[in-house]
């Protein structure tokens, strides 16, 4: 197994880009090094899910608790700082220690993309941290702090933002270890977020029923979701989970058909008309024109000429 190479960002990073939160988060958050995901379709079905969840946040942040509740929101994202950093390398650890056992590869060939992966785990759970503490620091300076704290509050959340739904795509590229673990680490995750409101019973407000909806709706989301994706990848790729990445198959590269060449006399592919322009339009295969003043075969039907006996001593009337 192959993994990509390259720099982090491929050079798509400039100074103007940092006027624009989201365009910094996606070279950041996705990188050149990230594998293409092999079904748009599951890609499709992650970016509907990802917005659907944030509106229902929203909506039980704003409405239900009677008005935004910033303080809440940020504590619920430290905590899920918290659940990723101890997580996703638990998981990680255990799916390492079950491709061990297997004998068909090593984990040293795993180090280089494990390593990037965790390093975009840090980078995530840092911004996230830092977003969280300028905003604490912010509310406990004057006026003027604020105010600037809140500017740059406000550029780290479009950033984490954005951020954010990038990692919900590629998991903070463990693609690059093994194509069936950013699904399966998206299902451990939301399970274990989830699990702790159902304990204790923090239903954010709504109703019984509801609340299980609210919370139990995003992991089993994302597990049907993860399913479907896993399942594609046996069916079609023959990748399953429990296969060291070392022994999964290379994946068909499609080579494309390059059109044909152009003739070698033919300068930029131009071909100019065959044969004769000034020809009249015609079977150019039939005979050419004949002398329009050579004497004519007499139709086999005309009459004969008339008889004009010659003289045989000359050719005058008399003869000599």
């Amino acid at each position: 197994m192959t993994y990509p190479q390259g720099s982090w960002t491929g050079g798509t990073l400039t100074a103007r880009s940092f006027l624009k939160p989201h365009h910094v988060a996606r070279a950041m958050f996705h990188p050149t090094w990230i594998p293409q995901s092999l079904d748009p379709s599951v890609d499709a079905l992650k970016r509907v899910r990802v917005i659907a969840g944030a509106v229902a946040a929203f909506g039980v942040y704003t409405f239900v608790e009677g008005g935004f509740a910033f303080d809440e929101m940020l504590d619920n994202a430290a905590t899920a700082c918290v659940v990723l950093l101890f997580i996703t390398p638990l998981t990680v650890g255990v799916m390492l220690y079950l491709w061990r056992r297997s004998g068909a590869g090593t984990v040293a060939q795993l180090r280089e993309p494990l390593v990037r992966s965790l390093k975009l785990l840090l980078l995530f759970i840092g911004s996230a941290l830092g977003t969280v503490l300028i905003f604490r620091l912010g509310g406990a300076l004057g006026t003027l702090g604020n105010l600037l704290f809140s500017f740059v509050g406000l550029w780290m959340a479009f950033f984490v933002i954005a951020g954010a739904y990038r990692i919900s795509g590629n998991f903070f590229g463990t693609a690059v270890v093994h194509r069936c673990l950013p699904p399966l680490l998206a299902t451990v995750t939301t399970w274990l977020m989830a699990i702790p409101d159902l304990i204790t019973g923090d239903l954010h407000g709504l109703g019984l029923a509801m609340g299980f909806v609210f919370i139990l709706g995003a992991p089993v989301t994302v597990t049907a979701i993860a399913l479907l994706e896993m399942g594609r990848l046996k069916s079609r790729y023959g990748i399953r989970l429990a296969d060291h990445p070392a022994a999964v198959p290379p994946l068909p590269t499609p080579t494309p058909t390059p059109p044909p060449p152009p003739p070698s006399y033919a300068p930029n592919g131009f071909v100019p008309p065959q044969g004769n322009p000034y020809a009249p339009p015609g079977n150019p295969y039939a005979p050419g024109p004949q002398n329009p003043y050579a004497p004519r075969p007499p139709h086999p039907h005309s009459p004969p000429p008339p008889y004009n006996p010659q003289h045989p001593h000359g050719n005058g009337p008399y003869g000599r």
